[in-house]
C-alpha cells in the first residue's frame, strides 16, 4: 500500500481540493456564525452545485463537495453575493480563527475577533494551517482544539499565549490585537519545515519571558446537544449536515442564524428546539465520539469505505472511535480507544493510538469487526 500524500494545506473557496467525487469548496464563517439567509442559500448552493450534503469540519468550517470544475467560478459567483466569500485570497487563507461559540454580539470575544479580521492583512507570511482561537468568556472552550496563538480570559485578566506554553502575556483588549501580530512575527522569523506550528516551534526554541507569566482560567464542560444561551444545540454525525434537512430545521425554527463550532455542533441562534432526525438530539450518542473521514470512493486516498462500518461499529465500541480511510487520519489527529485504519479494502486495527501507528491487527473483514469483541 502505498503511503498517503500529505498536503500541508487546507482547501479554501478560491483554492479547492480536488477530491475522488470532485472539488472540495470551504467556506470560512466570519465569527463562526451565518444569518438565516445566509445558511438557507448556502444550503440551496450545495443542492445545487455540490453533493447535497454540508461538511462541518473540526476548524469550524464548512465545505461543499462533489463541486464539478466547470462549475467552480459559478459558485464563487454565488458565495459572494452570500457575502461568503473574501475577495482577496491571501486574506482567505489567514482567515483561519476559532471563535467561542457562545459569545454575545458586542461582548469581548466578538469585538476581538472582528478587530483581528479588520487586521489580517498585516500578519507576516504564515504556514498554511497557523491559526488562532478566540475564547475569552469566563471558563474556556477551545482549549483543546488546534490553534497557535490565543486570547483567553486569565486569572488576571485578558492574556495572549502561545500554544504549547502554560502561561502567557497579560494584555489590554486595545494592544491585544498588536501584540497577537508580534507574536506571529516572532514565530514567523524562527519557523522551520519541522517547526510549522507553535507548539513545536517552542518545543525548540525558549519563548521570550515577556509572552509568559500570567495561567489562563479553567475550562468550562464540553458542549452538547440540548438548550444554550445562544439557542438549541444539534449535533452531525461526521460533521454531515444534509442541505435540505438543515434548510427545513432553520426555516421551521424561526432561527436568526447558525453558529457552528469545531465538535460537529451547531447552534441555531434564537431557534426553537425542534425534533430533527437528521441530526444528533442525544448527547449520550455514541455518534458524537465517533471520527470517520470521507473514505472510499470520494476520496482518492481512501483504500475503504468508512462512514457505514463507523455507524454499524459505533454503539458496541466503549469509548472513542475513529474509522479512517488510509493512514493520515485526517478525521481525527490525535488518538482514540479505538482506530481502525483502511487498507485494500479491510482494516487495521490501532487500539489507544492514532491512524497511523502500529497496528495491533492487519486486513480485518468489515463483516468480521461487525461480529468480533471490540472491548
Amino acid at each position: 500500500m502505498s503511503a498517503p500524500v500529505v498536503q500541508g494545506w487546507c482547501p479554501g473557496a478560491h483554492r479547492p481540493m480536488m477530491s475522488g467525487d470532485g472539488l472540495v469548496v470551504r467556506v470560512r464563517p466570519r465569527l463562526a456564525r451565518l444569518s438565516a439567509a445566509q445558511t438557507l442559500g448556502l444550503c440551496d448552493l450545495a443542492l445545487r452545485f455540490g453533493n447535497g450534503t454540508i461538511d462541518l469540519t473540526n476548524r469550524a468550517n464548512l465545505q461543499l463537495r462533489g463541486v464539478a470544475e466547470d462549475d467552480h467560478q459559478p459558485l464563487l459567483a454565488e458565495l459572494s453575493a452570500l457575502n461568503l466569500l473574501d475577495a482577496e485570497p491571501g486574506i482567505e487563507t489567514r482567515r483561519n480563527i476559532l471563535v467561542a461559540p457562545l459569545y454575545q454580539p458586542g461582548d469581548p470575544t466578538a469585538r476581538l475577533t472582528q478587530a483581528l479580521i479588520d487586521r489580517l492583512g498585516d500578519l507576516p507570511a504564515l504556514p498554511a494551517k497557523f491559526g488562532f482561537a478566540v475564547d475569552t468568556g469566563e471558563a474556556r472552550l477551545l482549549a483543546g482544539d488546534s490553534a497557535d496563538i490565543r486570547l483567553e480570559r486569565g486569572a488576571s485578566g485578558l492574556i495572549l499565549r502561545a500554544d504549547g506554553a502554560e502561561t502567557g502575556r497579560l494584555v489590554t483588549e486595545d494592544e491585544a490585537i498588536d501584540r497577537a501580530i508580534d507574536l506571529a512575527r516572532w514565530f514567523a522569523e524562527r519557523f522551520t519545515p519541522d517547526t510549522r506550528r507553535m507548539a513545536r516551534l517552542i518545543a525548540t526554541q525558549a519563548l521570550p519571558e515577556e509572552w509568559q507569566g500570567h495561567a489562563p482560567g479553567p475550562t468550562a464542560p464540553a458542549l452538547q446537544p440540548g438548550k444554550s444561551v445562544i439557542g438549541p444545540i444539534y449535533g452531525a454525525a461526521f460533521g454531515q449536515l444534509p442541505a435540505a434537512d438543515l434548510r427545513a430545521l432553520v426555516e421551521v425554527s424561526g432561527a436568526t442564524a447558525l453558529r457552528v463550532t469545531p465538535w460537529r455542533l451547531f447552534l441555531l441562534e434564537g431557534g426553537a428546539a425542534l425534533p430533527a432526525p437528521a441530526f444528533v438530539t442525544d448527547g449520550a450518542d455514541p455518534l458524537l465520539t465517533t471520527d470517520a473521514c470521507p473514505g472510499a470512493p470520494f476520496c482518492p486516498q481512501a483504500h475503504a469505505e468508512t462512514r457505514a462500518i463507523a455507524r454499524a461499529l459505533a454503539p458496541r465500541v466503549s469509548g472513542s472511535l475513529h474509522v479512517s480511510g488510509c493512514a493520515k487520519g485526517c478525521a481525527r489527529m490525535g488518538a482514540a480507544d479505538l482506530t481502525l485504519v483502511g487498507r485494500d479494502g479491510r482494516f487495521d486495527l490501532v487500539k489507544h493510538g492514532r491512524a497511523g501507528d502500529e497496528p495491533l491487527q492487519r486486513g480485518l473483514d468489515p463483516e468480521t469487526l461487525k461480529t468480533m469483541d471490540l472491548t
